[in-house]
């Protein structure tokens, strides 16, 4: 962003962007500057958006309606060009003890979160009755106004940086020319694409929707939209719940970076888990020997792509999200899931025919073809407009070859180069969290995402707050999520009652 635009966007946000907290400080509508958005009719309509549209559908069959909201593109210019944001209704049935709007979000970041109504309904159980489940598809994301910067690829921005310098000099480019194919296409939005708009849309809904407060349930980086949230608009939130902590001094646009050794932690686990199943999967007997299959797909994807079916090319740089992508869970159907896809993969290796299953093709059409443009788009966009730095195309190689002794399979993709290196600056300062708020704080101790350090972290500079471990898990993602039924029922005490434990509590694996 040139400096003069930050200058102006600096300049107006000392005003208007405190004009917002103040003015949603007080009552849902409030004459203002944002009083058209606050005031506005929410038109309530059917969720199917034609016969193919399985998630409206599903949306409808359970009872939920769904709206847009009209909100600000930038929120120091209220006047200005608005955008949509998609929303979802289950209203409560228990009118005689409603309590209000629970506004979710699935992660991501641009995680679309329009049908977790229904699924969240589920494990919540009677506690669902007594609240309007509001699900929500971020700004340009989903349903919401879009945005797609018209990709090849879907695998940016969690990409390998490769085996040698030539291998990361060809990210180098691929990230540049992402960049900029970004900035063609929208940069008229990209410095509005961020957490912190997202929030300010969130109270736009709670004010749209003539509420005080929202409740919020957020898993991932929807915890950080929830620490975010907390920081713009103090006083604004009733219970909320963050499942897979991630704490605003850990995010950054190299999203795994810091995660290396709870991944290798993950990799290796499951690699005992697969041994003892060596006659069903064939990757080896010994943790040691299914780790020797997996360095040899990787060393083989190394020197040439591996080939899998008619239609995909699988190289160095995307072949490790499939070992992260199947490591944050340690359910067996998860960890069954990875094996299958290793065992065809180190088939590719051996450089035999292999047909992908219906799962592994639509996570390669996703990967390394446009039909993963938009999220990884939106994705991208958004960690960028958060919290991008210029720090130099050598100091990420420096970072890779630093981590990539110890974390050979983790450090050259968690410390690889990514497009925010050629974003313009962030509008805005990264949030800062100096709150404490109420909130019940949920991870497991071997989260190889969200690690649990940061959520002891976060317990810590929120003393209100309560931390709930689930002890022994490599589970990213718990309340509803993992079947724990210690979880789902601590969870869905606070979400009744509004109360939070007298002190941490933990649960078994």
């Amino acid at each position: 962003m040139p400096t003069s635009r930050r200058i102006k966007v600096f300049a107006a946000c000392v005003t208007l962007v405190a004009a917002a907290t103040a003015t949603t400080a007080a009552a849902p509508a409030t004459p203002g500057p944002f009083a058209r958005f606050h005031d506005q009719h929410v038109d309530w309509h059917a969720c199917a958006l034609g016969a193919d549209d399985e998630e409206g559908q599903e949306l409808d069959a359970a009872g939920a309606d769904c709206a847009d909201i009209n909100v600000p593109l930038d929120y120091t210019d209220p006047g200005g060009r608005t955008i949509t944001v998609a929303i979802s209704r289950l209203k409560a049935t228990d009118t005689a003890h409603r309590i209000g709007p629970l506004l979710l979000n699935d992660g991501g970041p641009a995680g679309p979160s329009l049908r977790m109504p229904v699924t969240k309904s589920k494990v919540m159980g009677e506690v669902a009755d007594r609240y309007d489940l509001i699900g929500m598809d971020p700004r340009f994301v989903g349903r919401s106004t879009p945005l797609d910067c018209g990709w090849d690829l879907g695998s940016a921005p969690l990409r390998s940086a490769g085996a040698d310098l030539a291998a990361y000099r060809e990210e180098v480019s691929i990230a540049r020319e992402l960049a900029g194919r970004c900035k063609r296409t929208h940069g008229d939005v990209l410095s509005y694409v961020t957490t912190r708009n997202t929030a300010r849309d969130m109270d736009i809904i709670r004010a749209a929707l003539g509420e005080n407060t929202l409740s919020y349930l957020g898993y991932s980086y929807g915890s950080y939209l929830g620490e975010v949230y907390t920081q713009l608009f103090p006083g604004r939130t009733d219970r909320m719940v963050l499942d897979g902590v991630n704490s605003p001094k850990r995010y950054s646009h190299t999203l795994l970076r810091g995660s290396e050794a709870a991944n290798e932690a993950a990799l290796r686990a499951w690699a005992s888990w697969a041994a003892a199943r060596h006659t069903t999967y064939g990757l080896g007997a010994t943790r040691a020997e299914v780790l020797a299959t997996v360095k040899h797909i990787l060393d083989a994807a190394a020197r040439n792509p591996l080939r899998i079916g008619d239609a995909y090319l699988l190289d160095e740089h995307a072949l490790p999200f499939f070992f992260i992508g199947g490591l944050a869970s340690d359910l067996d159907e998860e960890r069954a899931a990875l094996a299958t896809t290793v065992r065809l993969l180190a088939r590719a290796a051996d450089r035999e025919p292999v047909e992908p299953s219906e799962r592994l093709a639509g996570q390669l059409e996703f990967l390394l073809t446009g039909a993963g443009s938009a999220p990884a788009s939106q994705m991208t966009a958004i960690i960028c407009g958060d919290v991008a730095e210029r720090r130099g195309v050598a100091d990420y190689w420096r970072a890779v070859e630093k981590s990539r002794e110890q974390f050979p399979l983790t450090g050259p993709l968690a410390n690889n180069i990514t497009p925010c290196e050629f974003w313009d600056q962030p509008a805005e300062a990264p949030t800062v969290l100096d709150n404490d708020v109420p909130a019940l704080l949920i991870n497991a101790t071997g989260d190889p995402r969200t690690l649990y350090a940061d959520a002891k972290a976060m317990r810590e500079q929120w003393p209100s707050s309560r931390l709930l471990t689930v002890k022994g898990a490599r589970q990213h993602g718990l309340y509803g999520e993992y079947g724990n039924t210690c979880v789902n029922e601590r969870v869905n005490a606070y979400l009744r009652t509004g109360r939070l434990p007298t002190r941490d509590l933990s649960c078994e694996k």
